[in-house]
């Protein structure tokens, strides 16, 4: 039988690794953008415009009408197909002098805009940072209900509580890698954090539990049929048991979403790549990080309780 459980201590190097350059990258954000992350306006505030021109136009020359303005660092996206000629700009807060004198120069520099197609939203600065704080809270107390959920779903087996913690840590060990990978990609590509990042962060964390729980309820079906083998053999053998079927599951969706990456439209982009390295990472984790880990957890503390009795 392969024994998975047993080089626990490389996978725990590898997710170290990755954990590492994940925190350095968002220190590099931080240094550069002064967020380890960057927001959009939905957290800090801003305006988004929904512009739509008679003629062809491109990015590069959007934002520099916009630049030349003294709105910097503006995110221009398109909208829709090339014949479409729609584009999205996020920037900051715009006033309304501001506006007009922004619509003047995009029909003089770039060509007719299409009035009654413009759409042009505001989110103030104070309810950027409300939101901010609502998304903290919901991913603090999605993480406080998965724990209580695994020690009351696991309460007759022996350490209930490790279960749970455990199951966290590979959610952390997901969550910090996925902003890992969006820290690089604001860095690479300008993507900031809106409303959509954190609908993927919460799926994420959804996607933290479904395979761990399905190891983790097979080594409790398994602890009672098989008394006479160790600990270690019995959560290798639950591992092998479920792999297939996680394998299965998880990687039907990564190919779905890797077409919609890269046959989908760019504004949806951000959000399907987050979910993929979220999928990927949580894959990697409900395996050789979050069981491994309960392991070590019971092999240390059986260790202990020995010595205590020695002594």
């Amino acid at each position: 039988m392969f024994d998975i459980v047993e080089k626990r201590r490389w996978y725990f190097a590898f997710s170290g690794v990755l954990i590492a350059l994940s925190l350095i990258v968002m220190v590099l954000s931080a240094v550069r953008y002064g967020q380890p992350l960057r927001l959009g306006i939905d957290f800090v505030g801003g305006s988004i415009f929904t512009l739509k021109f008679d003629s062809p136009a491109d990015a590069e020359s959007i934002r520099e009408v916009f630049d030349d303005l003294g709105f910097e660092n503006s995110i221009v996206q398109p909208l829709g197909g090339p014949d479409d000629h729609t584009w999205q700009v996020r920037t900051r807060e715009v006033t309304s002098e501001e506006l007009s004198r922004l619509l003047t120069a995009l029909d003089e520099g770039i060509g007719a805009l299409d009035r009654d197609a413009l759409q042009f939203d505001s989110v103030e600065p104070s309810v950027g940072n409300e939101v901010a704080r609502a998304a903290g809270m919901a991913i603090l107390v999605a993480s406080l209900v998965i724990v209580a959920f695994m020690w009351f779903s696991f309460r007759r087996v022996p350490h209930a509580l490790r279960y749970g913690v455990c199951t966290i840590a590979g959610m952390t060990h997901n969550l910090v890698l996925t902003f890992g990978f969006y820290a690089v990609m604001g860095i690479v590509a300008g993507w900031e954090v809106d409303a959509l990042f954190l609908t993927a962060i919460l799926t994420v964390i959804g996607f933290s539990v479904q395979d761990v729980i399905v190891v983790f309820d097979r080594i409790r079906e398994n602890i009672p049929k098989r008394r006479g083998e160790p600990y270690e053999r019995i959560v290798n053998r639950s591992i092998l048991e479920t792999l297939h079927r996680s394998l299965a599951t998880q990687l039907n969706a990564m190919f779905v979403m890797i077409a919609i990456i890269l046959f989908g439209g760019s504004t949806i982009r951000p959000f399907i790549a987050t979910l993929l390295v979220g999928m990927v990472s949580e894959t990697y984790s409900a395996i050789f990080i979050a069981v491994p880990l309960l392991v070590e957890w019971e092999k240390r503390a059986g260790r202990k309780t020995l010595v205590k009795v020695a002594a």
